[in-house]
Formats: structure tokens, C-alpha cells, sequence
């Protein structure tokens, strides 16, 4: 006997929002779509979505509640402000949150939100990108109750090739916050190594594959490193979102007086890149800034 389908409500249609609810129509799963933008919804409805005119509307028909959100503060507004998620929460509700956001703000909204509803909450931020969104195939770090993060498998298991409980609520953003570490560190690091080879009259493009299954090898290497040395800019992730993140990692490493030395130097790279106007371009623009910021 097939299982019936779960009711679930997706709030953002944004890039990531779309393909997690793209992915999660294609799996026969019941949802309802809300976000500011009327087109990106009317896309969705589309592909047999359904579409709510508040997030209120949208929990109340769904017994889970997806956001796929940009900061904070619109997570908070979305959740406790009018119409949001808090007026129509319920005990039988779980809210997965799979924006990127700050681990101390996730933890307080995560117990304002049971405290005030018996609405529960795991934080679900992702690695992957839209892409791995669209195959099922993204990496998730959640945090929350066991039993919670256990329910919420019923959504996750269409959506995820790795999905797993780091901790209490909070403990998601902050492995999430430690994956961004890895990839902005590595990204500065392939930049350099392909500026190295370069003067060093090695074909860049050839390192990928001379290092496989050495130390220095990695996923981003692999990926990227080519990309790189050709000075491809196909749009494949923001640099400005990239700053956000790093921007959320510092602040906590503030609150948890956490030295970050290496991570400092590489945020500030980013915002340079920020600066010059290059936040909304993909993350082998840093080769401009190794380059002279020559724009050939």
C-alpha cells in the first residue's frame, strides 16, 4: 500500500526554495508554495503546486513547514509576524528550516516558536545547491530533537543523500557555518594554487587529476580548479551570499571568542569582491583579484 502524500508547505521561491519544491512535486508529495514574488509561485503552480496568499495560509494547510530564506530577521518575520507561521502552529506541526542563518538566533526562535505553539523545529541547512536539490542528492546537517529530526525524514528523505542530526537546535547552523569555513578557505586556496602553477609554467587545468587521492585532493579541487584556470565566471554560487555566511561565522566566533585567523583574512577577500561589484557574480571572480582585477 503507497504511502499517502505529506502536506508541505515550502515559504521562498527564491532559486533554492523553487528546486526544493520542484524536487518534492516530482516525489508526489502534496505542496503548498508562498513567496512575495507571484511569478516564481505561479511557476511552481505550474508544475502542480499549490499557492497561498500568507504563510499562515500555507501552515495551516500543511503539517510541515519549509523555509527557504535569505537572513534572519525575514526567517523571525516569516515565523512570528503577521500571518507567518506562528499564527496558525500546532503541536502536530514541524517547522524545517533550511536557510543558512545564526545558531544563537535559530536556537531562541526554535523555543519561542514550541513555547508559544507546540510547534516544533530543525534547523536543515544544506550543502548542494539547487542542483543537488532537483537530484535529491543534498547534504543537510540538522539540528533539533531526535524524534523531531526523525519526523521530519518524512520530507528530508526526498530532498537528501545525507542527512544527519549534529546536536540540539543551533547545532545545523553551525555545522553549516563550518562547512562555508571549509569551502571559502578552499576556494581562496584553488584560486592561489592555480596562480602558482600558472607561474610556474604548469597546466593548472592538469592539477585536479595529478593530485587525486593525495592529502591535498578534494571535492572542490576536482570541481573548481578547472573552472578556474579557465577563468570560467558561470554562475554556479554568489560571492555575496558567500559573504553572508562568513559574515554569520565571524559573529558567532565572536560570541563564542573562537580565533579564526585564516577564515579572517579569506572574509575580507570576499568582501573586496563585494566591494568592487562582484558580489553577485560566482566565486571564480576571486581569479580577478589574483589577476590585477584585469576584466579581459
Amino acid at each position: 500500500m503507497s504511502q499517502a502524500p505529506a502536506k508541505i508547505a515550502v515559504i521562498g521561491a527564491g532559486i533554492m526554495g523553487s528546486a526544493i519544491a520542484s524536487r518534492l512535486l516530482e516525489a508526489g508529495q502534496a505542496v503548498t508554495v508562498f513567496d512575495l514574488d507571484s511569478a516564481k509561485v505561479s511557476a511552481l503552480a505550474g508544475k502542480g503546486a499549490g499557492s497561498a496568499a500568507s504563510v499562515a495560509a500555507a501552515t495551516q494547510a500543511s503539517d510541515f513547514v519549509i523555509l527557504s530564506l535569505n537572513h534572519a530577521n525575514i526567517v523571525r518575520a516569516a515565523v512570528f509576524g503577521t500571518e507567518g507561521v506562528a499564527e496558525a502552529a500546532g503541536p502536530g506541526k514541524i517547522l524545517i528550516d533550511m536557510s543558512s542563518i545564526d545558531p544563537v538566533d535559530t536556537a531562541q526562535m526554535s523555543k519561542k516558536l514550541a513555547d508559544e505553539t507546540g510547534m516544533k523545529w530543525v534547523d536543515c541547512p544544506l550543502s548542494g545547491g539547487a542542483p543537488g536539490a532537483l537530484a535529491g542528492r543534498l547534504t543537510v546537517m540538522a539540528g533539533g530533537d531526535k524524534a523531531d529530526f526523525e519526523r521530519a525524514r518524512t520530507v528530508m528523505q526526498h530532498l537528501c543523500a545525507n542527512y544527519t542530526l549534529m546536536g540540539p537546535s543551533g547545532a545545523g547552523q553551525t555545522t553549516k557555518l563550518i562547512n562555508q569555513l571549509f569551502c571559502a578557505v578552499l576556494f581562496q586556496a584553488v584560486a592561489e594554487a592555480v596562480k602558482l602553477a600558472e607561474a610556474g609554467g604548469v597546466d593548472a587545468a592538469a592539477i585536479p587529476a595529478a593530485l587525486a587521492g593525495g592529502r591535498a585532493d578534494s571535492n572542490i579541487m576536482q570541481e573548481f580548479m578547472t573552472k578556474f584556470a579557465a577563468r570560467d565566471f558561470s554562475p554556479t554560487g554568489r560571492i555575496d551570499n558567500m559573504l553572508k555566511d562568513l559574515d554569520s561565522l565571524q559573529a558567532f566566533a565572536l560570541k563564542t571568542k573562537t580565533p579564526l585567523p585564516m577564515t579572517g583574512q579569506v572574509v575580507e577577500i570576499h568582501r573586496l569582491l563585494c566591494v568592487a561589484g562582484l558580489g553577485a557574480r560566482d566565486s571564480a571572480e576571486m581569479m580577478r583579484l589574483l589577476d590585477g582585477m584585469r576584466q579581459d
